[in-house]
C-alpha cells in the first residue's frame, strides 16, 4: 500500500519540509509539489491522488475554496499557521489540522491517521474484522475503539459517544448514518435517542436498558428487539 500524495503551499520553504517529511514514510509517495492553489487544482482535476497537504492561507485561491471546489475529494491534512481556520476545516471533513511550524511528531500523528482512515475506507465488503469507528470532532478525524464504546447519545442534531473513563466525543453526524457504520451483531438502537453495545447490555426490565454504568429507556418502536434479548438469556 502506498498512498499518492500532493502538497500546496504559496511558501517555498513550507513545501520542501513537508516533502522531506513525506520521504520518510513508505506507505506515502509525493507526486507533485505546488507554489499555488490554482495549478494545483488543475493537477487535481487529471490526477487522482490519496491524500492532500494543503495551506489554507494562500492568494488568489484559499486551501478551504480549493478543497470546497474538488468534485473527487482525496483525504486532506490542511497546514497552516491560523487556528481561525479550524471550523472551515471540520466542515470539509478534513483526516487533521496541522499548526504551523510543522513538527515531526505532529506530522507523523497525522500521517497515522490518513493511513488507518484509508485501510478502513478500502477493505473488502465482507471483512468484519475492523473494530473501530472513525468521527469527526473538534474539527479532525477522531479513531474510537468500538469496545470502548459505553452507548451513542442523540442531542438534535450532535450525537455524543459516552466511552470508557466517562469520557465523550462529540460529532454532527444523524443517529441513522452512525448505526450504518457500527456491525448490527454488535449494536442496536433502543430508542430514537439511543445506540447501545450489546455485550454491555446488563438486563433488561419494565422498558429500560441496564449497561454497566447507567439505564436507559427502551421505546415501543425498539421492543422486538428488547424481547428477543430477553428470550436468549
Amino acid at each position: 500500500m502506498v498512498l499518492k500524495c500532493i502538497a500546496i503551499d504559496d511558501e517555498p520553504l513550507a513545501l520542501r519540509l513537508v516533502s522531506e517529511y513525506v520521504s520518510r514514510f513508505p506507505a506515502l509517495q509525493m507526486v507533485n509539489t505546488f507554489e499555488d492553489a490554482i495549478t494545483g487544482a488543475e493537477f487535481l482535476k487529471n490526477t487522482p491522488i490519496d491524500l492532500l497537504f494543503v495551506d489554507i492561507n494562500m492568494p488568489d485561491v484559499t486551501g478551504i475554496e480549493l478543497v470546497r471546489s474538488l468534485q473527487a475529494k482525496p483525504m486532506v491534512i490542511f497546514t497552516t499557521a491560523y487556528k481561525k481556520f479550524a471550523y472551515e476545516g471540520f466542515e470539509l471533513e478534513a483526516i487533521d489540522y496541522i499548526l504551523k511550524p510543522i513538527d515531526i511528531k505532529r506530522f507523523t500523528k497525522a500521517v497515522e491517521k490518513a493511513i488507518d482512515y484509508y485501510k478502513y475506507k478500502n477493505k473488502p465488503a465482507d471483512d468484519e474484522t475492523d473494530e473501530s469507528l472513525y468521527v469527526y470532532s473538534e474539527y479532525r478525524m477522531v479513531k474510537i475503539d468500538l469496545d470502548t464504546i459505553e452507548y451513542i447519545e442523540s442531542m438534535e442534531d450532535y450525537i455524543k459517544i459516552h466511552i470508557t473513563n466517562d469520557k465523550t466525543v462529540l460529532t454532527l453526524i444523524p443517529m441513522k448514518k452512525v448505526l450504518e457504520k457500527l456491525p448490527s451483531a454488535k449494536f442496536q438502537r433502543i430508542h430514537r435517542s439511543y445506540i447501545v453495545p450489546v455485550n454491555k447490555i446488563r438486563s433488561i426490565q419494565n422498558r429500560k436498558v441496564r449497561l454497566t454504568n447507567v439505564e436507559l429507556p427502551v421505546s415501543e418502536s425498539y421492543n422486538d428487539f428488547a424481547r428477543n434479548w430477553s428470550k436468549q438469556k
